[in-house]
């Protein structure tokens, strides 16, 4: 399902579709790839309001940009979706997965069902919108998905969610491969803790202020810190390609 919504109507020199982009990381990101010129869809699973708010603000600003809806994982859906960019846009250059869902537990009570619940999300999803992406990017594009810090810090609780973007890694480094000769880069942003609701919910202040005090910089990360990172590969990063980037202030 797409809205489109959409300010100057020539088309963009590069079109960007943002997965998870109506909020957190996929806000910050949606806004920033406006900001350097390209024309983004502004991508929601549920949070249609949000999403088309997002997509309004990087109108007023200048920019243009349409919304799109639907389960990652549902290829159906999800090709609609790639449809409705490319056909208001004319094409599309970048993939910004930042979708994703995280259900914190021991690996020993963690019930089954949330476990299926993130796979279907992390890994399923990001192997849904990757081959879409690999089918129809132009030459110059980029496809960049996410990660997380946690797979090298190995914290308790996070076991399951770790292996979910293990996954994503994996796909990374032999999707870019299997481009060979098409001029499309394939990288990962793995972020460290990150002012976020998918970071802060069911956490205490405590916590944070631990897990701050992790990096040199002695701060979280805030959204437009990953924007940053983000940017550069969707634009003028073209020699990076099948790696997995820590934008995580240093933590070890």
């Amino acid at each position: 399902m797409a809205t489109q919504q959409h300010g100057d109507s020539s088309n963009p020199k590069r079109v960007a579709l943002v997965t998870g982009g109506s909020g957190g990381i996929g806000q910050a990101v949606a806004e920033k790839l406006a900001r350097d010129g390209m024309a983004v869809a502004v991508h929601y699973a549920s949070n249609k309001d949000k999403a088309e708010q997002v997509a309004q603000a990087i109108i007023a600003a200048g920019g243009q940009a349409m919304t799109v809806g639907g389960d990652v994982a549902d290829e159906t859906i999800m090709k609609q979706a790639f449809d409705a960019v490319e056909e208001r846009f004319g094409g599309l250059d970048v993939l910004v997965n930042t979708a994703g869902l995280m259900i914190l537990a021991p690996l020993i009570d963690l019930d089954l069902a949330d476990l299926d619940k993130m796979y279907r999300t992390n890994v399923r999803g990001t192997f849904v919108v990757n081959q879409l992406a690999a089918q129809r990017l132009r030459p110059g594009g980029a496809i960049i998905n996410f990660s997380t810090s946690v797979t090298r810090l190995a914290l308790p609780t996070y076991s399951a969610y770790c292996a979910s973007k293990g996954a994503v890694e994996a796909m990374t480094l032999i999707l870019d491969k299997e481009l060979a000769g098409r001029d499309i880069t394939v990288n990962t942003v793995a972020p460290g803790p990150t002012n976020t609701a998918l970071f802060t919910d069911g956490k205490d202040q405590a916590t944070i202020d631990r897990m701050a005090s992790m990096n040199p910089m002695k701060r979280i990360g805030e959204p437009s810190d990953i924007a940053e990172v983000t940017a550069f590969l969707a634009g003028p990063g073209r020699w990076i390609n099948g790696q997995t980037i820590f934008a995580n202030g240093g933590v070890i």
